[in-house]
C-alpha cells in the first residue's frame, strides 16, 4: 500500500549534459536546477515503484524545491547540501493515462 511521505534518494555526479548551460537553464558550468529536479523525479519514481499494483505508474504534479548550492563539472558535491524540496506524484493506469494524453 502507498503512503505518505515516502522518503527515496539518488545520487548524481555533474557531468556535461547536466550542466546549466548545455541543458539551457543559463550560462555557467554548474549543475542545472532543470537536472536537479530530474533526479528527484527519479527518486520518487523508484521509490514508490515496490508500491504500485501491476499496470500501474506516477506522474509528477508538483515540484517545490531550493537549489542551494552549485556544483561544478565532475564533482558529487560531498561538502553539504545542494538543494532540497518535496515532489507530489500521483497514482494512474499507465494504460488508459497513455490512451488519454494521445487522444488530445
Amino acid at each position: 500500500m502507498l503512503r505518505t511521505g515516502i522518503k527515496g534518494r539518488q545520487d548524481d555526479v555533474v557531468t556535461e549534459d547536466k550542466l546549466a548551460r548545455n541543458v539551457g537553464s543559463g550560462l555557467v558550468r554548474v549543475y542545472a536546477t532543470a537536472m536537479m529536479i530530474a533526479l528527484t523525479e527519479k527518486a520518487a519514481v523508484l521509490s514508490v515503484e515496490p508500491f504500485l499494483e501491476e499496470g500501474q505508474g506516477t506522474v509528477g504534479t508538483l515540484v517545490n524545491m531550493s537549489h542551494v548550492s552549485a556544483t561544478p563539472l565532475g564533482i558529487y558535491d560531498e561538502r553539504g547540501l545542494i538543494g532540497e524540496g518535496t515532489h507530489e506524484r500521483f497514482i494512474i493506469d499507465n494504460r488508459r493515462f497513455q490512451e488519454k494524453a494521445e487522444s488530445k
